[in-house]
């Protein structure tokens, strides 16, 4: 029996879609599971689940999963029972969403992983006060837009550092001009220059990099372009103008 996806849905569908997803990258990268002693008993149509990690959860005898695409889900302890969607905790200061805290605690982390030097980066001549990190792809209207409120950005302190997400996938246009601007000599210039519809002459010769970058983004709940993440890890889609921007900084710090 296979899953029909078409038969299960909202959140449902989205995980098991992750759960293909990541099977596929684990079988390319090879990458270790967690070794905690659920891990094992979760297996779908005899397909082992490519757990990241398991925890504990607030609720007793329930197990938080996450997943190599970086889905989250729910788990008994013998792997019976999903419960799929955001978990909730009914705090003095309201409703607090726990789920979400923890995705932003990962994004955190594996952004910090990334070595500057694979970032593009746009300080501007202030001190800076905040970095953001923002999923780009050249080809994309929005992430012009968002391109154009750089200098806005900058005068308010704001530095933003880039990361390659081709939204038409690893084999588009965008990924080879990604790949172009990634590899320049000065990857701000070639940005600029990419955004203004200027020809690159640089070799695209970083495709491993932007794929890199690329299952990244997948894997911290990245869909489209541009893909803001703000520095307590939550991540805002879409474009937003500068002065709404800084705003929200105010209040994520």
């Amino acid at each position: 029996m296979k899953y029909d996806l078409s038969m299960i849905g909202g959140p449902v569908a989205m995980l098991f879609s992750a759960l293909m997803f990541s099977a596929t990258a684990l079988a390319a990268d090879d990458s270790p599971t967690a070794s905690h002693p659920l891990a094992e008993k979760l297996v779908v149509n005899g397909q082992e689940m490519p757990v990241k990690r398991i925890q504990e959860s607030p609720l007793e005898g329930l197990f938080e999963v996450r997943l190599e695409s970086g889905e989250t889900f729910y788990s008994d302890a013998q792997g019976k029972y999903f419960l799929v969607g955001d978990l909730f905790e009914n705090a003095e200061r309201g409703l607090v969403n726990l789920t979400d805290q923890a995705r932003n605690e990962e994004r955190v982390e594996r952004l910090a992983q990334v070595p500057k030097g694979e970032q593009v980066t746009f300080r501007g001549v202030e001190p800076t006060k905040e970095v953001i990190h923002v999923f780009t792809d050249t080809t994309c209207p929005y992430c012009q837009k968002l391109h154009d409120e750089i200098p806005a950005l900058n005068e308010r302190g704001i530095e933003v550092r880039y990361l390659a997400f081709p939204r038409g996938g690893l084999g588009s246009q965008g990924a080879r001009q990604l790949s172009q601007v990634w590899c320049a000599e000065n990857p701000s210039e070639a940005m600029n220059a990419a955004y203004r519809d200027k020809n690159l002459e640089s070799p695209a010769d970083c495709d491993e990099l932007v794929a890199r970058q690329y299952q990244l983004g997948a894997a911290l709940g990245v869909q489209g372009t541009p893909a803001i993440i703000l520095p307590s890890g939550q991540l805002v889609p879409g474009y937003v103008p500068a002065e709404r921007l800084a705003k929200m900084l105010e209040t994520d710090s």
